[in-house]
């Protein structure tokens, strides 16, 4: 069955990832020191995603269009980060939004649509 699936996303995944390009969202233009404070925020952040993953590229496209240099990281071809994922997070799910809250406190968010409506809350303009 896993080599299944291995199949299908190595067939299929070009075209998520083709889907994805040409349908990138404009991006979310802000003043310059309000979007150097989005980007100091951003800092906190961290997406662990795969790179055809149809969830993990729903909330890449949410960051495109509101211009949250959030930093990407591969949970399936970097055992570091998959190790971060499982030891932090608890479980090897993507997509799974790690936020640094400003005391240092880490919290792990899975669900894409949940991932989204935070983001939305916190960087709508």
């Amino acid at each position: 069955m896993k080599t299944f699936f291995k199949i299908v996303r190595a067939v299929l995944g070009p075209f998520l990832l083709l889907k994805e390009r040409l349908t990138a969202p404009a991006g979310l233009v802000r003043e310059a020191a309000a979007q150097a404070e989005v980007e100091r925020q951003c800092r906190g952040l961290a997406l662990y995603q795969f790179t055809t993953c149809p969830f993990c590229i729903k909330v890449r496209q949410e960051m495109r269009r509101l211009s949250l240099p959030i930093e990407l990281r591969d949970a399936r071809s970097d055992p570091v980060h998959r190790a971060a994922l499982l030891e932090g997070g608890g479980k090897p799910m993507v997509p799974c939004l790690r936020i640094r809250e400003a005391g240092g406190a880490e919290r792990w968010m899975y669900e894409s649509d949940d991932i989204v409506a935070y983001l939305r809350q916190r960087f709508s303009a």
